[in-house]
């Protein structure tokens, strides 16, 4: 089973604002397109997570996206600090909006605990809004 990363997408609205950040920073390459994320902390686990891993998106205290990993590099910058980039897929794949707590930087995160796709689910994740359906799923009411 592979190994996700978690992450808070911070001062990130909504999916669609997710969207219109990630799309400025597109890179094409080779015909495809890949949304580079950059973190100081190189994953210890990379092989794991290039196995079909995702970076899971928190947006506004629930998880709500996931896109796969591609590929993960380093390089320093000019202060000579070593960074990290994580290349993710263009395409987002809405998840069952599941509510987490905040925390900093990213967390590993078990095929166990990530929540399901929403087309999985029978979902097509446009009849209500996400932190709506969070919120009712909470509840208990969906």
């Amino acid at each position: 089973m592979p190994l996700h990363l978690i992450k808070l997408a911070v001062g990130v609205r909504d999916l669609d604002h997710l969207a219109e950040l990630q799309d400025r920073r597109a890179v094409t390459a080779g015909g495809q397109t890949r949304i580079p994320v950059y973190t100081r902390r190189l994953p210890k686990r990379g092989d794991e997570l290039l196995a079909g891993g995702s970076i899971y998106w928190v947006i506004k205290g629930s998880i709500l996206v996931r896109q796969p990993i591609l590929a993960i590099d380093t390089d320093t910058d000019e202060e000579g600090e070593s960074y990290c980039t994580l290349h993710l897929a263009s395409d987002r794949v809405q998840t069952v909006p599941t509510p987490h707590r905040p925390f900093q930087g990213w967390r590993y995160l078990t095929a166990e605990a990530a929540p399901q796709d929403l087309s999985a689910v029978g979902g097509a994740g446009s009849e209500m809004p996400a932190d709506m359906a969070a919120e009712l799923r909470e509840l208990g009411l969906l």
